[in-house]
């Protein structure tokens, strides 16, 4: 394997994403023509047409399926119904709901409309009912009824004070209503099919109705007749009644007569003179099918028009077809101006494109392919193939590309300087579907293909392809071998355009020569895989082969010995696609499971998962300069990543820096004993220990509990709460506790409960202090258990001393633990001194070899009064003293009268404190005894 100084990639960040926005229902261009507002299932997304991006998103918290929705005349209100039967007010740039009510009518509505003064909503149920709101005073002003089934479609007049309401429903008949009286003044009868839209004059006086009964009406709203009908011999969806005072002689509108434009299933625009009923201008759209093929697509086109919608202030167009495209014609000339895709369905494959990576090419579960600009979202739909697209391949200069379909036929498409795409050469010779395509990478001079009939082809390309408006080039065969005994999934060219790999379904990949006569020939098999090979790849530096399995792994082969070198497990499914990137040191693999990964090749890890998809990652392709990617997924999104390890570099050394000026900033301000500012730094720095540090340096210095009150206090509450959630961390150990209970009897004083709990995980930071505190409790509680002993202890033998009558003409101190207590202990004369010698040879002379020297602090003093004769002697008390070990004790002999000798011991009460429990509480033992 080759080796290079360079640094890996770590990670890829989401640059851009391109998600389905539309998915059917109704669409609707605000009156600022700005946005286009389109229902997506529970959603209506707001797109702004300039950048193509979706900038709000409106949707029901019941998650129900919008069925119609409206936006007022001044652009200020949107009205939403769902199928829970709630109408919903919005504003829509904050995406909030301002009012809802239940729909009186019973079923869901269909149709929603406002009048031109935004105060008047029309709503058309599927109950055949209509009912008017007044959306200022908040009532229902009119309930229609007369309408059979669905009323799909309701219009006011543009004029307001005519006080008029056009209706539609399954009758096929036009309603108008008298609002004044509610009544249904006439019904129009012209069309025997759905109606679709209507449209008015600018007086009011002419209307034009449209249907799928392939004619248009023009009606007379004085005589409320009839004046001419128009076959226009297509379903048409959209009529739009065009502007008299401008200049339309370009599509043909050379007189002042009534003219409009209808929007069918044919799915071209066409120009229409009323009094004439003829068409006077088609449009005319770029188109590789032959007329027999149109024909035959006529009836279920994908080119079919569902709305069409007139923006006067840009003199525009706006169209959108059955596959959820919108397209924007600019007039007089209706040239296309920009196209959006609502919803691209499965996203089969994508490649960058465009010299710069300026575009993508992306093949959808659809015949058309789309060419996105990446900058504004804008798209050009490619209209060849006759079926699915499955996969495409893009040349190394980057401006021509290859595609292959289930129509077994091979496209060749090239994109000019302006960014327009057109198709330059196409073949047809496989007899099943083809799957898989790689173009050659030193020049475009061939390309090769792989079909589900288990062959391999390889086609030659011309030296220059055909200009614009000259017919396309007609691709050959020069190759074709039985290549596998399945299909096959994958090919691909290796960087000298000599070697060819292929993957089939059969398990196996195969490397093949390329010869310069235009033969191929088998040069190996590599065997390992378990299940079918999904992609193969060749290193762009060494003599190595990746291939991806449906076995879920990866791996490396080796060109000279068709040997496995590597493999990489990781994917909990099928691993789809596989690409080398950091020039050829890593590797990229998209599964079935959504999910990217990134592995390194020399030390076979997984270096980062990328996690944006929700269903199979088809498609997967690096940009030329290595700092992007893209992916295609069947959830219908396409994501571009880009590279941001050096970024991410950048910033953690960045932070580091920043930490060390701030620790060395801290240092100072402690030096200083600038406490509050110490406190602010270090609660910034985000680390318990540091602010720990600081506050055991404020508790250390004078009148510290009224420094550390008034620091604290001081904090904002954001430090408050990150102070907060320190002392459950610092709680959780002994040494600590005593600073973080300090911190929190000042917040717990001086800070209301309700503040306390208004702190960001407030609850569950107390409830994490508790269990802690009731440790420490626990253990003070101990320590004072064994103190109050003592003080049992001291009272016991005073009582034992009184009763002895020792220093009876003497007053004993009876503070509890300020003064020690007594053994008494009375001896009778011993008769021998060899007796006396032997128990005092005994005596001190065992210790107890667990009790150590820090613990036994011994302070014994001896005196002893002597009779006027040497025969009486004084016991040591060293039984008394191996009673007491551990305590600091003073000896004294007194001679009572009866020649007894008295052996006082004063021992002083020593408690083993652990270095815990030394800050929690202070034992107070005395030191003398007077």
């Amino acid at each position: 394997m080759a080796t290079t100084n360079l640094q890996f990639k770590t990670n890829y960040a989401v640059s851009s994403k391109i998600e389905p926005f539309y998915k059917g229902g109704k669409v609707q261009i605000s009156k600022d023509e700005k946005y286009i507002f389109c229902t997506c299932g529970s959603r209506v997304n707001v797109l702004e047409i300039s950048t193509g991006k979706i900038v709000h998103c409106i949707e029901h918290d019941d998650q129900e399926d919008i069925t119609s929705f409206a936006l007022s005349c001044d652009d200020e209100m949107l009205v939403t119904a769902s199928r829970a039967l709630l109408l919903k007010q919005w504003d829509w740039r904050q995406a909030s709901c301002t009012r809802s009510w239940r729909a009186i009518h019973t079923i869901p509505v269909a149709s929603m409309t406002f009048d031109s003064t935004s105060t008047l909503l029309a709503t058309g149920g599927c109950d055949g009912t209509i009912k008017l709101w007044d959306v200022v005073k908040q009532y229902c002003t009119h309930n229609l009824k007369g309408s059979s089934g669905v009323v799909h479609l309701v219009e006011f007049h543009p004029d307001i004070k005519r006080l008029q309401l056009f209706s539609s429903s399954l009758d096929c008949g036009i309603r108008l209503w008298d609002l004044r009286s509610s009544q249904c003044l006439v019904v129009l009868q012209s069309h025997y099919s759905a109606v679709t839209s209507l449209s008015f004059s600018p007086d009011g006086d002419t209307m034009v109705s449209s249907g799928r009964d392939k004619i248009c009406t023009v009606w007379d709203l004085k005589t409320r007749q009839a004046k001419r009908t128009v076959p226009v011999y297509e379903a048409v969806e959209g009529v739009v009644l065009l502007p008299e005072n401008t200049d339309l002689s370009e599509i043909g509108v050379k007189s002042k007569d009534l003219h409009f434009i209808t929007a069918g299933s044919k799915g071209v625009l066409r120009v229409w003179e009323a009094s004439s009923a003829r068409c006077v201008h088609t449009q005319s759209l770029p188109s590789t099918l032959t007329s027999e093929e149109e024909e035959d697509e006529e009836q279920d086109s994908p080119r079919s028009l569902t709305y069409l919608f007139h923006l006067p202030e840009s003199s525009r167009l706006a169209t959108v077809t059955a596959e959820h495209n919108i397209l924007l014609y600019q007039l007089p000339g209706l040239s296309t101006q920009q196209q959006f895709v609502g919803y691209s369905d499965e996203v089969l494959d994508v490649k960058f494109l465009g010299k710069g990576d300026t575009h993508i090419v992306v093949a959808t579960n659809s015949c058309q392919l789309k060419v996105f600009e990446l900058l504004t979202n804008s798209c050009q739909i490619l209209y060849g193939h006759t079926d699915t697209v499955l996969t495409l391949d893009v040349f190394r200069k980057g401006s021509l590309f290859a595609s292959c379909a289930k129509d077994r036929g091979v496209r060749v498409w090239q994109m000019d300087g302006d960014g327009q795409v057109r198709c330059v050469a196409q073949g047809c010779s496989h007899t099943n579907a083809v799957g898989s395509i790689s173009c050659s990478r030193m020049k475009a001079s061939f390309i090769v293909t792989g079909s589900q009939d288990c062959t391999v082809k390889v086609w030659d390309l011309p030296a220059e392809f055909p200009t614009a408006g000259e017919e396309i080039h007609q691709l050959t065969a020069r190759a074709t071998e039985k290549a596998h005994d399945k299909d096959v999934n994958s090919v691909a060219v290796s960087p000298n355009d000599k070697l060819l790999a292929s993957g089939s379904q059969d398990r196996t990949a195969k490397l093949w020569s390329l010869s310069g006569d235009g033969t191929v020939g088998l040069l190996g098999v590599f065997r390992g895989h378990r299940r079918g090979v999904w992609a193969v790849c060749f290193s762009p530096v060494d003599q190595v082969l990746a291939s991806s399995s449906a076995d879920g792994t990866t791996k490396l082969w080796g060109l000279q010995d068709f040997s496995c070198l590597k493999t990489f497990e990781g994917h909990d499914a099928s691993v789809l696609k596989v690409v080398f990137v950091s020039r050829g040191t890593q590797l990229l693999t998209s599964g079935s499971d959504g999910l990217v990964k990134l592995w390194t090749i020399k030390t076979n890890e997984c270096v980062k998962t990328l996690d944006a998809h929700q269903d199979k990652v088809w498609g997967l392709h690096p940009s030329r300069k290595d700092d992007r990617m893209v992916t295609g997924s069947a959830d219908s999104n396409i994501t571009v990543w880009a590279d941001v390890t050096e970024e991410e570099l950048a910033e953690e050394q960045a932070k580091q820096e920043d930490q060390i000026l701030k620790q060395q900033e801290l240092s100072n301000l402690l030096h200083e004993k600038k406490y509050l500012k110490a406190l602010g730094l270090a609660i910034s720095l985000d680390q318990p220990h540091t602010v720990l540090t600081v506050i055991k340096a404020i508790r250390e210095g004078e009148n510290s509990s009224q420094l550390l009150e008034k620091t604290v206090l001081k904090l904002r509450v954001d430090q408050k709460e990150s102070l907060l959630r320190f002392c459950a961390v610092w709680n959780t150990n002994a040494r600590n506790c005593q600073d973080a209970q300090a911190v929190l009897q000042v917040l717990l004083t001086h800070l209301p409960p309700e503040e306390l709990l208004q702190y960001q995980g407030a609850r569950t930071h107390l409830e994490g202090l508790i269990p802690y505190t009731e440790r420490h409790m626990q253990r003070i509680g101990r320590l004072l258990q064994a103190s109050m002993f003592l003080n049992y202890m001291w009272q016991k033998m005073r009582v034992a001393g009184a009763t002895s009558g020792v220093d009876q003409g003497e007053e004993m101190d009876t503070t509890p633990l300020a003064q020690p207590f007594f053994v008494i202990d009375k001896e009778k004369p011993k008769e021998s001194s060899d007796e006396r010698r032997d128990e005092g040879d005994d005596s001190g002379e065992d210790e107890d070899p667990n009790v150590s020297a820090e613990d036994e602090e011994v302070d014994e003093v001896s005196t002893t009064k002597k009779a006027s004769t040497n025969d009486r002697r004084v016991q040591n008390g060293n039984q008394t003293n191996g009673d007491h070990e551990g305590s600091e004790s003073e000896e004294s002999s007194e001679e009572e009268d009866d020649g007894t000798t008295v052996t006082v011991k004063k021992c002083l009460p020593s408690v083993r404190v652990s270095p815990a429990d030394e800050d929690l509480q202070e034992v107070f033992l005395p030191q003398t005894v007077s």
